[in-house]
Parts: C-alpha cells; structure tokens; sequence
C-alpha cells in the first residue's frame, strides 16, 4: 500500500527535544524495516514540515514506525493509490 505522510514539528520544540528528534531520525534511516521503502521525500522550503511518500504492507506498519516521532511532530496519514490517465483536455 502507499501513504502519504506529512509530518509538521511540534512548536515550542527545546533545544534538546529537536536533538532528541535528530538523534531518533538517524536510528530510523539507520534501520529502515525490509517491507518498508521510501518512494520520495520533499522538504518545504520554510523547513515547517516534510511530506513521504512510502510503501508498507499496511497501516498498523506505518503508526509502529512513526509512533517515536509522535512527541515531536504531528503528523498526516493519508493512504494513496497512484493515479495516471489524467489530461488538461
């Protein structure tokens, strides 16, 4: 299945709490799960929150590895399913 997550950094975010948040994404990309794959990742400009889109075989797999950040950031799941076809005509 593909998701969309957009995740937003919690305001008011101390300086050891963004360390913390740094020190957690480093394990992440460290061990990404085998059934999980990172199929694009985008920053917004402003750094105020990051958008993924991934594969995982279900839901349940995506709260579990998202599930660390959730004192830091709030973060948007949205399943997707690719579109093609479209046309301005």
């Amino acid at each position: 299945m593909l998701f969309l997550l957009t995740n937003r950094t919690r305001p008011h975010l101390s300086a050891a709490q963004y360390n913390e948040l740094a020190a957690l994404a480093k394990v992440f990309y460290a061990s990404i799960p085998t059934e999980v794959k990172i199929l694009g990742e985008w920053a917004a400009t402003d750094r105020s929150h990051n958008v993924t889109l991934l594969e995982a075989p279900d839901m349940d797999t995506v709260l579990r590895i998202q599930a660390p950040f959730d004192r830091f950031t709030e973060t948007s799941i949205v399943p997707v399913t690719a579109t093609s076809g479209w046309s301005a005509g």
